[in-house]
């Protein structure tokens, strides 16, 4: 997961929105050996985001290629960008990890519906260690990784220790990496 979620934070513009990069997540790894991807319309609604816009952004990015017209029943998409398949699509694992994606992101688990909240929260229960439930990166490539910006870190952290995603966090003033510990029940 923090694989494709680092590939992520550099194959996307950085400024595409958190709406784009959680399908994208969702795409890369629900992708076949095809490089296309199918989105039932039961899976979108969980993602709770404008899918559409979504779609036609990572278009724009030339990221992926809309191969049916975004209809009520599904999305078919073709990802463009061939590095995909060196991460090995279509394994039962990559499903698995689309499904915690889609859960651990999910409103109702998170009482977030900010989708730039979510996405964090994804990233930094993904790069948590199981048994500790702590994670550490750097600052900056927190803020690339997220699509965040300096000031928005900080308040989107102390946001995710409200409501109760983080325990706590901290950024060590010699190096400027970012440590968190999950709330209990997180992972």
């Amino acid at each position: 997961m923090s694989e494709i979620l680092g590939y992520l934070a550099v194959a996307l513009p950085a400024d595409a929105s958190a709406e784009a990069r959680l399908l994208a997540l969702q795409c890369a790894l629900r992708m076949n050996a095809y490089m296309r991807v199918e989105l039932p319309a039961g899976m979108l609604r969980s993602l709770q985001i404008d899918a559409v816009e979504a779609c036609h952004e990572l278009e724009e990015a030339r990221w992926l290629s809309i191969v049916a017209d975004p209809g009520a029943a599904r999305i078919t998409v073709e990802l463009r960008d061939a590095t995909l398949l060196a991460q090995s699509p279509a394994r039962p694992d990559r499903r698995r990890a689309a499904d915690w994606a889609l859960r651990s992101g999910c409103p109702a688990r998170t009482g977030m519906t900010e989708p730039l909240l979510r996405l964090q929260a994804i990233y930094l229960t993904a790069h948590s260690d199981p048994s500790s439930r702590e994670g550490l990166t750097e600052y900056d490539r927190l803020v690339r990784d997220c699509s965040t910006g300096d000031q928005g870190l900080h308040d989107m952290l102390s946001h995710l220790t409200v409501t109760g995603i983080l325990a706590g966090w901290r950024i060590c003033p010699d190096s400027g990496d970012v440590h968190w510990t999950l709330a209990p029940g997180q992972r």
